[in-house]
């Protein structure tokens, strides 16, 4: 007896043991998971601000409506969501609604994140669990009558919110529909790459055809327009699958550099991505039919000579005299969405403040095939200069995007 005994009891303890490694495991594997789907999903740019613990809030949004504060989403009970429950936390996500039953500005991209799986917003909220607490509360949100009425935003909701999971479509291919579901929901480009209308919804005629974000260049708050990523020739048309995905994963395509607000969202989002979700994005996006804005008129001929005159002067070293630019000098402005946006706001930023590069590199590939640093020409170029170069280059080689005035660039610089 005493001998069937012990067997039973050491046997019980193997047992034990296996159990507990394996739930300790499975444990594991879904905190990497968690912290894999938050960084898919970007949530420390914006909840970061400059300088501050990671994902404790505070950054400002300036909207044409006033200025909101990101949120602390650490673990902290009193300041930030350590007593939301999951499901307190999956309405937040999904509906945009606080656990006091109040509405969340649409700042937070609920109205994207309303699209993702049970699975991946609780494996998102198991890891945010995880996080060390930080006990900070942002400033107040500084919105005027009536925008500082929460109660309006129900209003706002059932005109221009659609709440509803992803739905995979069964015409296109098992690494389309991640693409998708990762760029409509998690990813949420949309958000940036749509226009809006007047009561700040995304204008769904129009997605992904461009839109205007907020950001701090040289110290003072600029408008950037994030460029058309559809098939049109002002966007996407001319990159390849190649182009797009590695400039997601490595920060450097063929086609581009990432610089400006992107920046954070290949040094923080997408370069952390797997090859496979980011392949799925690229196939997704390159799917996307050609859509535009309408582009304004062309500069005239007299205003064309004057730019193309100073594009020998200052870009055609790098660039090329026919814009296809070189793997040693410079990256293509022939076809770029950039220089072919509807909104040449950010083709002023670059033009007049530089790449804006980030402070990390996205990759190390990325660093060795870096092109030459392209230098500020604020105090090269006027602004009636600067408007007729950059008028040339979006109507030389065959573009016919619109003419960039003086009047934009002052605005810029």
């Amino acid at each position: 007896m005493r001998l069937t005994t012990l067997l039973f009891v050491l046997l019980s303890a193997v047992a034990s043991l296996s159990l507990a490694t394996t739930t300790d495991a499975a444990q594991s594997v879904q905190e990497d998971r968690g912290a894999y789907l938050t960084a898919v999903g970007n949530c420390v740019s914006c909840h970061t601000r400059e300088d501050g613990p990671a994902m404790a809030g505070g950054l400002e949004f300036e909207t044409p409506f006033g200025t909101i504060y990101s949120t602390n989403i650490t673990p902290d009970p009193q300041t930030g969501i350590g007593d939301w429950s999951l499901e307190e936390f999956t309405a937040a996500m999904r509906e945009g609604e606080r656990p006091d039953g109040s509405h969340l500005y649409p700042v937070f991209p609920y109205t994207a994140f309303t699209k993702v799986s049970d699975e991946d917003i609780a494996a998102i909220y198991g890891h945010l669990q995880t996080m060390e607490p930080v006990s900070y509360a942002p400033p107040d949100n500084d919105l005027g009558f009536p925008y500082n009425q929460r109660w309006g935003l129900g209003v706002w909701k059932s005109a221009f919110f659609d709440e509803g999971r992803y739905e995979p479509d069964p015409e296109q291919s098992e690494e389309w529909n991640r693409g998708a579901y990762l760029v409509e929901g998690l990813g949420h480009c949309a958000m940036c790459h749509s226009p809006r209308n007047a009561a700040g919804g995304v204008d769904g005629d129009l997605l992904m055809t461009g839109g205007v974000y907020m950001e701090r260049v040289e110290g003072k708050l600029s408008a950037w327009s994030a460029p058309n990523l559809t098939s049109a020739d002002n966007g996407l048309g001319q990159w390849s699958h190649e182009d797009i995905a590695d400039y997601l994963k490595l920060g450097f395509s063929e086609r581009s550099g990432v610089f400006g607000p992107m920046n954070n969202v290949v040094v923080n989002s997408t370069r952390h991505m797997s090859v496979d979700d980011v392949d799925a994005m690229a196939v997704y996006l390159k799917s996307l039919p050609a859509n535009s804005q309408q582009s304004g008129k062309l500069a005239s001929d007299e205003v064309l000579r004057a730019g193309s005159v100073q594009y020998d002067i200052h870009c055609g070293t790098c660039h090329l005299p026919t814009g296809e630019g070189s793997a040693e000098t410079g990256p293509p402005v022939l076809w770029s969405p950039v220089v072919l946006d509807v909104n040449p706001e950010t083709l002023i930023n670059i033009t007049l403040y530089g790449a804006q590069l980030p402070h990390t590199a996205p990759s190390t590939e990325w660093m060795g095939r870096e092109w030459k640093r392209m230098e500020a020409y604020a105090n090269k170029l006027s602004d009636e200069q600067a408007a007729a170069l950059l008028s040339y280059i979006r109507s030389a080689w065959g573009h016919e995007a619109g003419a960039v005035t003086p009047e934009q660039v002052a605005q810029q610089r």
